[in-house]
């Protein structure tokens, strides 16, 4: 790949993300979370681990009688829901599918908060041995209210798919 190339790649992606951050609708932030906090019932998201050593992979917890449904923004093979499933069993499914690779170190807890406070769900992310990717974490995850839907979108962050991609490796031979 040649240099304009690659700066042509990296403005067209960058304009991408800011594309994503002007679209209409309510922007959802997310903060960490203690197991204590899951009480009830939730539809459990399993999004991705669709192949060995899938890095998009995450699954959310979305609480039962709330007004918003998560809906990622993605393909249907690319996620699959349970719903009704115990906080407890919901909590240990999520931590058990997000350990889908070989570079696996733990998994983290965050709430999805609404802009009034309220938690409308969680998500569970996988967090990678540092070494492998170069941060633990190569998620870049957007939440977004829609009506009366949460619309998630999920994507690796740019430097570990173009690594994933072999363009890592022919850099540090240059």
């Amino acid at each position: 790949m040649t240099k304009n190339t690659k700066s042509v790649y990296l403005l067209s992606l960058m304009f991408a993300l800011f594309c994503i951050s002007c679209t209409s609708g309510i922007r959802l932030n997310t903060k960490g979370a203690q197991e204590s906090e899951i009480a009830g019932a939730y539809d459990v998201i399993l999004y991705g681990c669709n192949f060995n050593n899938d890095l998009e992979t995450i699954a959310f917890l979305q609480k039962d009688g709330t007004q918003y449904t998560f809906e990622p923004f993605a393909p249907d093979f690319k996620f699959r829901t349970k719903k009704g499933v115990p906080a407890k069993e919901a909590l240990q499914e999520a931590t058990e599918f997000v350990n889908c690779s070989t570079s696996f170190m733990h998994s983290q807890l965050s709430s999805i908060v609404a802009p009034n406070g309220d938690i409308l769900g969680f998500e569970v992310r996988p967090l990678y041995e540092p070494l492998t990717y170069g941060f633990d974490d190569v998620l870049y995850t957007y939440y977004k209210i829609e009506g009366d839907k949460v619309i998630i979108k999920v994507r690796l962050m740019p430097s570990v798919e173009r690594m994933l991609q072999g363009d890592g490796a022919r850099e540090r031979e240059k």
